[in-house]
């Protein structure tokens, strides 16, 4: 059972200790990727109380780029890594909420040239290796477990990056290479998936081909027999989770400040609105999957497997992970100090 009970959809004690019961609605507009626990809000089936959503569903890295950039939306995804630096370097245009919609244990997707003698991570050594973006949180992640599970340090790759300055998170927050970081840009009229097509990089720490308006790749890489990823993702995911608890985020929800400040109501509000959007999915998912344990499908001593919320929102829940994030971050040289959540997330969520 989940230990937040979703909020009734009548009545937001913030909200009626702020003002007037039929005060009008606020009208914020809304950035969600396609997820299964954004689809209620999306669909208009959970409404936040005391507000009107308007929302645009776009890929991921096109909506951080946009947010970063232009801060376009009241409310939307955020790369926690690119929050993290954000931060650090003093943008206060954004109140974080602990909403993490997004998760993977993200260094069971790297993929490797068959030709290249890269059987094991320690392979990866003196390799070529590309990643959509140095600084986003998935590469944060990866790296963070390639040098702490198998000793690749970062340092040890030459890196390529497909993003441009100008389309890039990195360019709405000023990275530059970390030291001791061998790091190339791939040229415009090149991309990941056609360089690891002809060899010219060895392996892709992340391959994105979605179509977006960062993200060049287009290459459909599944099938090939000159490409293949490093892990089993099943028995590496497993290993992972099993030692470290983690089922690393790489999204949270941001909000804009000012309007937090106008209307102190808001955080707790939206936060639970995805709460209960969350928990509507996780339920209907757990009735499914119960039918297959109830055919013998599934063997019945795993039942308690449906009790765990690997989407768990709030900060108890998540912050060892969050925490060893932040930590990477500083240890990966992309923020001056290890960020602490209270810099980070807004006051009202931090005994979540």
């Amino acid at each position: 059972m989940d230990a937040f009970s979703p909020p009734d959809p009548g009545r937001s004690p913030a909200r009626d200790s702020a003002g007037p019961s039929d005060a009008p609605n606020v009208r914020l507009s809304v950035a969600l990727s396609e997820n299964a626990r954004t689809r209620p809000l999306r669909e208009g089936q959970v409404r936040a109380d005391g507000v009107d959503f308007v929302v645009t569903t776009l890929h991921p890295s096109e909506m951080f780029w946009r947010q970063l950039r232009f801060a376009e939306f009241d409310v939307s995804e955020m790369s926690l890594s690119s929050l993290l630096i954000a931060v650090a370097r003093g943008d206060r245009r954004w109140a974080a909420l602990p909403v993490f919609t997004s998760r993977r244990v993200y260094h069971t997707l790297v993929l490797v040239r068959t030709d290249r003698g890269i059987h094991a991570p320690s392979d990866l050594k003196g390799k070529r290796v590309a990643v959509p973006e140095y600084q986003q949180t998935a590469a944060v992640w990866a790296r963070g477990a390639l040098q702490h599970e198998f000793g690749v340090h970062p340092s040890n790759i030459e890196w390529y990056m497909e993003r441009t300055e100008d389309r890039s998170h990195g360019g709405a927050t000023g990275f530059s290479p970390p030291e001791g970081v061998t790091l190339h840009r791939i040229p415009e009229d090149r991309d990941i998936g056609s360089m690891l097509v002809d060899g010219a990089i060895d392996a892709s720490l992340l391959y994105l081909n979605t179509p977006n308006l960062v993200d060049r790749s287009r290459v459909d890489l599944r099938g090939r027999s000159d490409i293949a990823p490093l892990f089993d993702p099943v028995a590496e995911g497993g290993r992972y989770f099993a030692k470290t608890g983690f089922f690393p985020m790489n999204h949270c929800i941001v909000l804009k400040r000012d309007v937090v400040e106008r209307n102190p109501w808001i955080a707790l509000n939206v936060y639970k609105a995805f709460e209960e959007a969350k928990t509507r999915v996780r339920r209907q998912g757990g009735e499914a999957v119960a039918e297959y344990f109830d055919l013998d499908l599934l063997p019945g001593d795993r039942r308690d497997v449906l009790d765990v919320d690997l989407y768990a929102y709030g900060i108890h829940a998540n912050r060892a992970a969050l925490e060893t994030l932040a930590a990477f971050s500083h240890e990966q040289g992309l923020t001056p100090r290890k960020m602490a959540l209270d810099d980070v997330f807004h006051p009202a969520t931090l005994e979540l």
